[in-house]
C-alpha cells in the first residue's frame, strides 16, 4: 500500500479485528446467512472509508476507540452496496475483491439478505456501540441521508438512468458521482469529527475535505476501469464501456480526467489548513485515493 506518516496497517488490522467481533452473530440467524455476510465483509480490501472516519477523528482530538463504531458501520455499509452492485440486475460482475462475488459464491437470494443484513446491522452497531446517545442518534442520521435516497442508492439510480441516456454532460456526472460515492466518503469523515465533538469550523473543514476526496475518488475509478488490471483490482475491468456509463474519460479523456482529480486533492489537502501538522495523515490519504492502483 502507498506509504502514509501512520500504520495503515495497524489501523486495518484493528478495523478487520472490530468487524469480526461484529459478525458473531446469535444462533437465530441462519448458518448460511452469516457465512454469506462474513465472506464479503471479512475479503480484506482497502478500508479507506473506516481509516478516514478514524483520521477525522483523530485530527479533531477524538481516539481510534471513539471513531470504531462509526468505522465499522461505514464499512458494513459499503460492503452491502458492492454485494448488490455485483448482482445480475446491477452491474452483473463475478470478481470483486479477489474472489467470487457473494451471489456466485452463494446465490442471488442470499446475497440480496446478506446485503440487507448488513445495512441494518451497521445502524445497530451505532445505537449500541456508541455510548453517548446524542452523538449515536447524529451518527445514525448523517449515515442514514448519505446511503439512502438522497444520496448513495439514489445516486445508483441515475448512474443506472444514464446508462440509456446520450445528453448528459459533466455536470449531470459530478451530480451522480457525489451521489453515489462522495456522500459515503464525506459522511465517513463527518462522523468522525461528530464523535470527537469537533468544534462548527473543524466539522466545515472535514466536509469540505470529504466533498473533493470523494469526486477525485470517483474519478479514479473511473481512470482504473479504464487502465487497470484484474490481477491489481482484484474485480473485472474495462466494464463501463459495455455498459454505456457516464464516466470521467468518456466525457473528458484520461489526461483531463487525471488533472480533475489532482485539482480537487489539491482542494481536499487546502481545506486542512486550520489543523496544520496534524493534517498529515489526511492528506496522504488524499493523494492516494488518486495515485493508488486498485
Amino acid at each position: 500500500m502507498h506509504p502514509f506518516p501512520f500504520d495503515v496497517d495497524q489501523l486495518r488490522s484493528t478495523v478487520e479485528t472490530a468487524l469480526e467481533s461484529a459478525t458473531q452473530l446469535s444462533n437465530d440467524c441462519p448458518d448460511r446467512l452469516r457465512d454469506a455476510i462474513r465472506y464479503s465483509l471479512l475479503a480484506g480490501g482497502k478500508r479507506l472509508r473506516p481509516i478516514l472516519t478514524i483520521l477525522s477523528c483523530q485530527i479533531c482530538g477524538g481516539s481510534v476507540e471513539q471513531a470504531l463504531p462509526a468505522a465499522c458501520a461505514m464499512e458494513m455499509i459499503h460492503t452491502y452496496s458492492l454485494i448488490h452492485d455485483d448482482l445480475p440486475a446491477m452491474d452483473d460482475d463475478d470478481l470483486r475483491r479477489g474472489q467470487a462475488t457473494n451471489h456466485i459464491q452463494f446465490d442471488e437470494a442470499t446475497a440480496i439478505l446478506a446485503g440487507d443484513a448488513l445495512l441494518t446491522l451497521a445502524f445497530e452497531v451505532l445505537s449500541t456501540q456508541i455510548e453517548n446517545p446524542v452523538l449515536a442518534s447524529k451518527t445514525v442520521l448523517e449515515l442514514a441521508q448519505a446511503a439512502g435516497a438522497n444520496g448513495m442508492v439514489g445516486g445508483q439510480q441515475s448512474d443506472l438512468n444514464a446508462e440509456s441516456q446520450t445528453n448528459l454532460n459533466i455536470d449531470d456526472l459530478i451530480s451522480i458521482h457525489r451521489l453515489k460515492t462522495g456522500k459515503l466518503i464525506t459522511c465517513a469523515v463527518r462522523m468522525g469529527a461528530i464523535l470527537a465533538q469537533a468544534s462548527p469550523e473543524q466539522l466545515d473543514a472535514m466536509t469540505k475535505y470529504g466533498n473533493a476526496v470523494g469526486l477525485a475518488f470517483q474519478i479514479a475509478d473511473d481512470l482504473l476501469d479504464e487502465t487497470g488490471t484484474v490481477e491489481k483490482m482484484g474485480k473485472g475491468v474495462q466494464k463501463d464501456q459495455s455498459h454505456h456509463k457516464l464516466t470521467y474519460p468518456a466525457l473528458l479523456g484520461l489526461d483531463e480526467s487525471k488533472a480533475q482529480a489532482h485539482n480537487l486533492v489539491d482542494s481536499a489537502i487546502s481545506a486542512l489548513s486550520i489543523f496544520n501538522e496534524q493534517s498529515k495523515s489526511l492528506e496522504a490519504l488524499a493523494r492516494y485515493s488518486i495515485e493508488r492502483d486498485q
